[in-house]
């Protein structure tokens, strides 16, 4: 199998896939390579695995459990780029917290931090947090004097603190449109206040048209320009599969039969998605229109300028 893939998609944030749980406690090498391989197999150049919000020791454990897989398994190594961690650093409020676990979120500080990028072993190229949860923006600075990407996510920052983080370091938004409630403000409310920001941060967005409907998605690209854009499918196991009932981390997550993902019994909150890129590359060509270079922009090049490869 010729593991080289010089072209593909680039994919910031995937917790799993075709039936593999990243964030899984047992996670295997068998697992991993299978995922992996899916992954390959589906035109993904390369991608972050993303370990999401938990207690401290089990979210340090899954960190170490996937720095020692991808280091003995060359297509897991050539796949995986990097880590994002995503959480515990989040807004606790619901709707803000979407499908992360509340009680595991805590207020960012330095020494959480450490613990976290030391599991990761030099792997972390990309956190997200809340900066309203980061005192003084002190992880944001700590974070961005180590050349790793700062991005905010599950958040509910005012437009001052917003442009506070971004001068202490904060370069990214993750999946705007989404880690928030339903019902927002009509005019002032975190995707505005991003959106007016947008020539100082990477906005990423889930493209499978129920994180963000297409037509919503089409606003927030001509408005933002596609240079600043990223698309990621935020993928759980159930991405390459379809309906079903899966993990993500210590929870149990329902894919239905329009692959919309949600927490048994929560029917406000999505649970990552069941997307690929392909199936996100169709839905920007086919739905929005977009031409291919543009596809090509969003789906990879944006992302490989942020990681800089």
């Amino acid at each position: 199998m010729d593991m080289a893939v010089p072209d593909g998609f680039v994919d910031l944030q995937v917790n799993g896939y075709f039936g593999v749980d990243f964030n899984a406690d047992d996670l295997s090498a068998e697992a991993l390579h299978k995922a992996c391989a899916r992954l390959r197999a589906d035109g993904n150049a390369g991608i972050l695995a993303t370990v999401i919000t938990d207690e401290l020791d089990v979210m340090c454990s899954r960190l170490q459990r996937l720095v020692r897989l991808r280091a003995a398994d060359d297509l897991i190594s050539d796949l995986i780029w990097g880590i994002h961690i995503e959480g515990p650093f989040i807004n606790e409020l619901p709707g803000y917290v979407g499908a992360h676990p509340p009680a595991a979120v805590r207020p960012a500080d330095v020494d959480a931090t450490e613990r976290l990028l030391a599991a990761a072993d030099g792997l972390t190229r990309i956190v997200t947090l809340a900066p309203e949860r980061d005192p003084g923006l002190e992880v944001t600075r700590f974070l961005a004097a180590q050349g790793i990407t700062v991005s905010a996510g599950h958040c509910n920052p005012s437009l001052n603190q917003l442009e506070a983080a971004i001068q202490a370091g904060l370069s990214m938004f993750t999946h705007l449109g989404n880690g928030c409630p339903m019902l927002l403000d009509r005019h002032d409310n975190i995707i505005q206040r991003v959106l007016s920001l947008a020539h100082s941060l990477w906005l990423c967005f889930i493209a499978d048209n129920v994180h963000v409907p297409c037509v919503a998605l089409a606003n927030y690209l001509n408005i933002a320009g596609i240079n600043r854009c990223i698309v990621v499918t935020d993928a759980i196991a159930a991405a390459g599969l379809g309906p079903g009932r899966y993990s993500l981390g210590s929870q149990a997550v329902v894919v239905d039969d329009k692959l919309v993902a949600r927490i048994p019994g929560d029917d406000t909150h999505l649970a990552g998605s069941a997307v690929t890129m392909p199936r996100s590359a169709d839905n920007l060509r086919n739905v929005l229109g977009l031409a291919a270079a543009d596809i090509d922009s969003l789906t990879s090049l944006n992302a490989r300028q942020l990681l800089r490869r």
